[in-house]
């Protein structure tokens, strides 16, 4: 596979309280979402699938179009795992968010306090300004020798420090807090700075810390090739034929924090319900948490966005939503909720969604928020 085509492929505060609707805009609400989920899958080089689930107004409701696999008629459900590239972010953040609630790690921890082997340009950034993509570093994957090695050997990641060597001999790319620019290094050195504090792999601390307080016995960072089934296959487009691109890259290694989780949609949204909702850090920690700033999720979620501390804001016209996006080789995905937690939305689709195909997918992103909201 040509490097341009896999580096391009791998990474790329109000609580609303909606009113109450009637059963016929409720009704009218779903239908929406499964008329845009419908017309997703049947364009020319949209998604083979596409899943919704959604929470609101005391219903949890699926909506599906197409199949998990093509050739088959697989429905999708809550239960299948996918990569969910950079909504691997929102869990990473909230892992280092439970540090901060517990003092074992500050938002005002510098590199060079926590990881004095990183490059010395990088010490004055903070951990909050890694969460929020305020930082600077400069973004790993970005680099031209990030893609000819992942080329070179999509099966075998360097260690997670790794990473950040194809950067390493690069200056911030502006004076940390000045900028927002979404860089996939901050969460590399947000994990790093996580396994310095407690002494334990940046996994065991997820498990501990996040996936089992909320629920989510399917996520984990992922290891070597595989999507253990039950499993949404993801695919990309070569010309006029979609090619099965599941099990190409190791992203739990060339992704890690950034974006190297394998989740379900049925974790998802018990995670983003307790994350967006307060469920996992108070006080302090959340005002912080929920303190946002110009700055879009990538691909950019629906309404306007802005960014706060591992999670994002997006304001839609059936009100105000909090969660992460991701796209990645094979698969793009959305997480959102209100932030009282009561209603939240997942959509993952299996391709990498661009041009009229993300412009769909954003279109039934805010349907979907606004079936939650209904």
């Amino acid at each position: 596979m040509r490097a341009i085509a896999i580096i391009a492929a791998l990474l790329c505060g109000a609580v609303v309280h909606p009113v109450a609707a009637s059963p016929d805009r409720a009704a009218m609400a779903d239908s929406a979402l499964q008329a845009a989920l419908d017309g997703l899958v049947a364009m020319g080089d949209g998604p083979p699938g596409a899943y919704a689930l959604v929470n609101g107004n005391g219903r949890v409701r699926g909506f599906r179009a197409g199949a998990a696999r093509i050739g088959t008629t697989q429905p999708i459900g809550s239960a299948r795992r996918m990569r969910i590239a950079s909504v691997s972010k929102a869990i990473t953040g909230a892992t280092a968010l439970r540090l901060v609630q517990r003092g074992v790690l500050s938002l005002d921890d510098t590199v060079g306090r926590r990881l004095p082997s990183l490059p010395a340009a990088w010490h004055p950034v903070t951990l909050r300004q890694l969460l929020n993509h305020t930082g600077g570093v400069p973004d790993f994957s970005a680099s031209p020798a990030f893609a000819r090695a992942v080329a070179a050997a999509p099966a075998a990641p360097p260690a997670p420090a790794g990473l950040l060597a194809f950067v390493a001999d690069r200056p911030l790319e502006f004076a940390p807090g000045t900028r927002f620019r979404y860089s996939n290094s901050g969460p590399v050195i947000v994990a790093l700075m996580v396994e310095a504090a407690t002494g334990a792999p940046f996994p065991a601390s997820v498990r501990s810390l996040v996936a089992g307080p909320a629920g989510m016995p399917a996520t984990v960072l992922a290891a070597g090739l595989r999507v253990p089934p039950p499993a949404l296959a993801g695919y990309a487009w070569d010309g006029r034929d979609p090619q099965d691109v599941t099990s190409v890259v190791a992203f739990g290694g060339w992704a890690w924090a950034s974006g190297g989780f394998l989740s379900t949609p049925s974790d998802l949204s018990r995670f983003v319900r307790r994350d967006a909702g307060g469920a996992l850090v108070g006080g302090p920690t959340r005002a912080a948490q929920m303190t946002f700033r110009p700055g879009a999720s990538s691909p950019p979620g629906p309404g306007v966005n802005s960014v706060g501390l591992g999670i994002f804001r997006y304001r839609t016209r059936c009100g105000t939503f909090y969660g992460h996006s991701g796209s990645i080789l094979g698969y793009t995905q959305i997480i959102m909720a209100t932030g009282d937690g009561r209603r939240s939305a997942v959509v993952s689709a299996s391709t990498q969604a661009g041009g009229p195909v993300l412009a769909g997918l954003r279109r039934a992103w805010e349907r979907a928020a606004c079936a939650a909201a209904a």
